[in-house]
């Protein structure tokens, strides 16, 4: 079979002889369906590529939103993991008013008084700048975690419910007893000896301490402690100016190294009334304020007869 061809004349210009060239119509045909189709690939290729693009782009915005809506629910939890913290502060405070309230009223073997065991630290061990931890050793969600914490945090928020219930009833039928009952502080200032034993500032040997040393100013008022009246007024070697007030019901308090008593033997005094002016009388090393509460003759610890924080 003869091969077809295509003849091109091609013109140099208006002076010039033109010029004749053969192409074969089947090379010519070759050329044109390969170039359709690189076209065709490249067209296809742009819009694969396109579409794969796009793709991408939807994944990075959900995967924005995703990180946005963590960031969110991380905060979220921090806030509600500090509430419950702050609850338990709270309750722990609230169990610590309670046992001096026992003390102070001899009710601590009440079937009521039971240790309460209030957690410390944040609920379910998250930090506040960590929110790595989805999941505890037992495979729990964090709302399911949380929802366990706060049915524990409501049981025992109804226990202690009970027991202020038990004290209110005390208290109503105890007014007399509890007006007599110290419980605020003789004087402001800060507790320089506590009760027990401890090395003796003048021998510097280990002696019992019967009461707390509280440092004030020189001359800040004391005031009583409870209703009660004066038993002693007047200056003693060891206590210096001191006073002595019966509380009745067995208590007793003292009040050591005044620099003055503004209340005499056989008065009857009020809680927070002005008893005398704090001193460095006696046996003392600097202005401050010896504090005792005794209860049948025996000195206890003041820091069970403060209400106050």
């Amino acid at each position: 079979m003869q091969k077809q061809f295509y003849t091109v004349m091609v013109f140099p210009g208006s002076s010039g002889s033109p010029k004749e060239f053969r192409v074969s119509k089947a090379l010519v045909v070759g050329t044109l369906w390969t170039l359709s189709l690189f076209l065709l690939g490249v067209a296809g290729s742009g819009y694969f590529f396109s579409k794969k693009y796009q793709g991408f782009n939807e994944t990075s915005l959900e995967l924005t939103d995703l990180r946005r809506g963590a960031k969110i629910h991380k905060v979220e939890v921090e806030r509600f993991s500090q509430q419950i913290k702050n609850f338990e502060t709270e309750m722990a405070r609230l169990e610590r008013f309670e046992k001096k309230l026992r003390v102070i009223t001899a009710s601590e073997n009440s079937p009521n008084a039971v240790e309460k065991n209030w957690g410390v630290g944040g609920p379910l061990g998250l930090a506040a700048n960590s929110f790595t931890t989805s999941l505890d050793q037992d495979g729990k969600s964090i709302s399911e975690q949380f929802s366990a914490q706060l049915e524990q945090l409501d049981g025992q928020a109804r226990l202690q419910f009970i027991s202020f219930q038990e004290l209110d009833e005390f208290f109503k039928n105890q007014s007399s007893l509890l007006s007599a009952t110290p419980s605020v502080w003789p004087t402001r200032g800060w507790v320089t000896s506590g009760f027990g034993f401890r090395k003796s500032p003048f021998t510097g040997l280990k002696e019992k301490h019967e009461g707390w040393d509280i440092a004030a100013r020189n001359g800040s008022q004391v005031q009583a402690t409870a209703d009660g009246v004066v038993a002693v007024s007047g200056r003693d070697y060891g206590y210096g100016i001191m006073i002595e007030i019966d509380h009745g019901y067995g208590v007793v308090t003292r009040y050591g190294h005044n620099s003055k008593n503004l209340v005499k033997a056989g008065e009857r005094v009020k809680r927070g009334q002005a008893i005398a002016l704090v001193g460095n009388t006696g046996r003392s090393t600097g202005p401050h304020l010896h504090y005792e509460v005794l209860v049948k003759g025996i000195p206890v610890s003041p820091q069970n007869y403060i209400l106050e924080d």
